[in-house]
């Protein structure tokens, strides 16, 4: 695959809590696109931070309903991967790529 579908793979980090106790065990989350496959992810994210994957765990989260403003709305959903790194690995998010 080409580096830009790598880029076109990996949406974006999911920084938050959960996610950043889970890097503590050599787990990163990401957002990915909705057709990605774990192979697809595994080779985008060795690709891009030079790193050696163990596993990838993927989840579908359903889009929510809102309201804003008294207007319905409905949250798209989301794909995340769970990646699991080879043992001392890992990745940081505040150098950037």
């Amino acid at each position: 695959m080409s580096r830009e579908r790598y880029y076109d793979i990996i949406l974006s980090p999911v920084i938050t809590e959960k996610s950043t106790l889970a890097a503590e065990h050599d787990k990163v989350v990401f957002n990915v696109r909705k057709d990605a496959t774990k192979p697809e992810i595994k080779a985008a994210v060795e690709a891009l931070f030079g790193v050696k994957v163990k596993k990838v765990n993927t989840l579908v989260r359903k889009g929510k309903v809102k309201r804003f403003r008294g207007t319905v709305g409905r949250q798209s959903d989301v794909k995340k991967a769970i990646v699991t790194l080879e043992e001392g690995q890992s990745i940081d998010f505040a150098s950037g790529l």
